[in-house]
C-alpha cells in the first residue's frame, strides 16, 4: 500500500500507530503530527519518579531522535492541527501548510480540565498532562514547601504521594466524599484515604475550590467551606477534556470525544481515531464508551492500524487501569460499577488483597492491591463471561487456575 497516512497527535497511541505502520509494511508516506515538542514519550512516570527528577526523561522517549528519519516517519513536532477539511482530504496546520492524507489517525488525547474560580490564572497553579508541565512541577518541589492539590484522583492521589515522599506538606481538596472514587469505587477510596492521611497528607473530602489569592504567584486558596489554606504552589487534577476543537464543521461525529465504531472508523471514510480523544462503541457493553487508559491507546491504535491496512478487527477491550502510589500497586480491570456485592481474597488489613465485584454469578470487576495474580485472572473471567462461585473466589489456597477451570464450559469433543 503506497497511500499517505496522517497521524495527528504524537503521544501514545499516535507513536505507536506510526511505529506498526512500518512493521506492518506499510510502504507509503507517514506523516506524524504532535502540538507538543518533546517526541513521543511514556505519560504515567510523569507524576511519579519523572516528576521527582529520580528517572532520566531520554528513558521517557519511546524512540531514540534518529528513529523518525531511519523509518521515513515524517515528523512535525511543535505544530498544532488547526482544521480538518474532510472535502478536501486535508489537515490544516498553525502557520497555514495544509496536509494531504489518503487515510488519517485521529490521536489527538486530551488536555487537563483547567479552573476557573477566581485567581485561577495565578503563576504557581500547576496541570499535569505533559512533560512540559512535569518539568514545571519538579521546579517546585523542595521540603518543607506547603502545595494544595485540587482533585483527589489517580493523578491528584499520585502527585500527593510523590510531593509527600519529597518532604512536602500536602493538602489534598476532593469535591466527592471520598478519594479515587469514580476509577475504583468506594471501597478503595476509603482504604486509599485512611492510607494516605496515615503518611501525613491532609485529605479533605467534600471540599472544592471557591477561589485563589495572592499578589502574582498563588499564596491561599479559599475552600467552598470558607477556610484559607496557605500555600507556595498548587497542582490541580480534575479530569481531561478530549482535543477536539480544531475537529468542528469537519463531517467526524463529535459526543464528547471523536465517536467511532467498533473498527475505529469516524463518520469520515478513511480517518480513524484511538486512544483518549475517542469515544468508541464496545460490543462488549452495547453502547459506547471512553477509555483513558495506556493500554487501551495502545490497543486501539494497534486496531485502526490493522484496519487501515484492510482488516476487519474490533476493538471491544475489557478496561484494565493502574496505579503506584507509595510502595502500593492500585490494579482494576473491568467495571467499578453495576454490581451488587464485593467477595475478597487477600487482606485489607496488610494491604494485599483483591476486591472482586459480582453480578449474579459473575464478575464485574476486580480492584486488587499488591495482587497481580488475580487481576490478570480476572480478565480473563470477564471478557469470556465465566460463571463464578463466591466461595472459591476468597479462598486464597485455590489457585486463580481452577476458578478458571471450573466454570469454564468444557471443551468441545
Amino acid at each position: 500500500m503506497t497511500d499517505t497516512i496522517v497521524i495527528v497527535g504524537a503521544s501514545l497511541a499516535g507513536g505507536r500507530a506510526a511505529e506498526s505502520l512500518r512493521k506492518l509494511g506499510h510502504e507509503g508516506r507517514i506523516v506524524l503530527i504532535g502540538a507538543e515538542k518533546d517526541r513521543p514519550y511514556d505519560r504515567p512516570p510523569l507524576s511519579k519518579k519523572a516528576m521527582r527528577g529520580q528517572h532520566p526523561e531520554e528513558k521517557l522517549y519511546f524512540r531514540a531522535e534518529d528513529y523518525y528519519e531511519a523509518n521515513r516517519i515524517e515528523v512535525r513536532f511543535g505544530t498544532r492541527a488547526e482544521r480538518l477539511n474532510g472535502t478536501a482530504r486535508e489537515v490544516e496546520l498553525a502557520g497555514g501548510d495544509k496536509v494531504a492524507f489518503d487515510k488519517l489517525l485521529i490521536a489527538t488525547g486530551a488536555d487537563a480540565r483547567h479552573l476557573t474560580c477566581d485567581g485561577a490564572g495565578l503563576h504557581g497553579i500547576h496541570y499535569l498532562r505533559t512533560l512540559e508541565d512535569a518539568r514545571a512541577i519538579r521546579g517546585e518541589l523542595a521540603p518543607g514547601k506547603r502545595v494544595v492539590i485540587v482533585g483527589a484522583g489517580v493523578i491528584g492521589m499520585e502527585v500527593a504521594a510523590s510531593c509527600r515522599e519529597e518532604g512536602l506538606a500536602v493538602t489534598v481538596l476532593e469535591i466527592a466524599h471520598l478519594p479515587l472514587v469514580r476509577a475504583f469505587g468506594p471501597d478503595i477510596g476509603e482504604l486509599y484515604g485512611r492510607i494516605h492521611r496515615e503518611r501525613g497528607v491532609d485529605v479533605r473530602c467534600g471540599v472544592g475550590v471557591a477561589s485563589f489569592r495572592g499578589s502574582a504567584r498563588v499564596e491561599e486558596v479559599v475552600t467552598t467551606t470558607g477556610e484559607v489554606i496557605p500555600c507556595d504552589f498548587v497542582v490541580a487534577g480534575i479530569g481531561v477534556v478530549p482535543a477536539t476543537a480544531w475537529l468542528e464543521g469537519s463531517g467526524v461525529s463529535l459526543d464528547r470525544g471523536v465517536l467511532v465504531n467498533e473498527h475505529c472508523e469516524t463518520t469520515l471514510p478513511g480517518v480513524y481515531a484511538a486512544g483518549d480523544v475517542a469515544r468508541f462503541f464496545s460490543p462488549r457493553l452495547g453502547r459506547y464508551t471512553m477509555i483513558e487508559s495506556v493500554e487501551n491507546a495502545q490497543t486501539q491504535a494497534g486496531t485502526a492500524v490493522n484496519n487501515m491496512l484492510g482488516k476487519r478487527d474490533v476493538h471491544s477491550p475489557v478496561p484494565w487501569f493502574w496505579s503506584d502510589q507509595y510502595e502500593l500497586k492500585l490494579q482494576s480491570v473491568g467495571d467499578v460499577e453495576g454490581y451488587d456485592r464485593v467477595v475478597y481474597r487477600g487482606s485489607v488489613e496488610d494491604k494485599a488483597f483483591a476486591a472482586f465485584l459480582l453480578a449474579g454469578d459473575r464478575v464485574k470487576g476486580v480492584v486488587g492491591v499488591n495482587r497481580l495474580k488475580e487481576i490478570a485472572a480476572a480478565k480473563k473471567l470477564i471478557s469470556a463471561s465465566i460463571p463464578v462461585t463466591d466461595a472459591m473466589l476468597a479462598d486464597p489456597e485455590i489457585p486463580m487456575s481452577k476458578v478458571l477451570a471450573a466454570g469454564a464450559p468444557p471443551a468441545a469433543t
